[in-house]
């Protein structure tokens, strides 16, 4: 996978995320959320995390080359694998607990989360087994 933002948009992808993360709370303690309006600052805030995840994932590096790419490709890889697991586990302790009726809608979410936290491990053992020529 080849970058598509410039380098600031990684730190700005994570000020989304929290931003994201945090909103909610903040306008609940407001008294903005209402039972009306549940669902839709819901929807709002899995937005802003899948954009800040998407910003950290397209976002180039300071120093870009091939092994970058290799990471990006086996971040994307793993985090398939894990997503699959998390999901089928989730499944499955829904079916085990009788609650069959919910449905979860955050899938592509959580694929986006690990597959950041996938890149990040991956980019920082480069970094650590160059400083250390493994």
């Amino acid at each position: 996978m080849k970058p598509l933002f410039p380098i600031f948009c990684r730190p700005l992808g994570y000020a989304v995320m929290a931003l994201g993360l945090i909103l909610p709370f903040v306008m609940y303690m407001m008294g903005r959320i209402t039972d009306a309006n549940l669902l839709l600052y819901k929807e709002c805030s899995k937005l802003l995390m899948m954009l800040g995840a998407l910003m950290i994932l397209f976002a180039l590096t300071t120093n870009e080359n091939a092994e970058t790419t290799e990471i990006r490709n086996k971040a994307v890889r793993n985090a398939i694998i894990l997503t699959v697991v998390l999901a089928l586990t989730n499944v499955f302790f829904r079916v085990a607990m009788g609650g069959i009726t919910s449905v979860d809608t955050s899938t592509f979410l959580t694929f986006l989360v690990v597959n950041v936290l996938c890149l990040e491990y991956g980019l920082k053992k480069a970094r650590i087994d160059k400083i250390f020529r493994r």
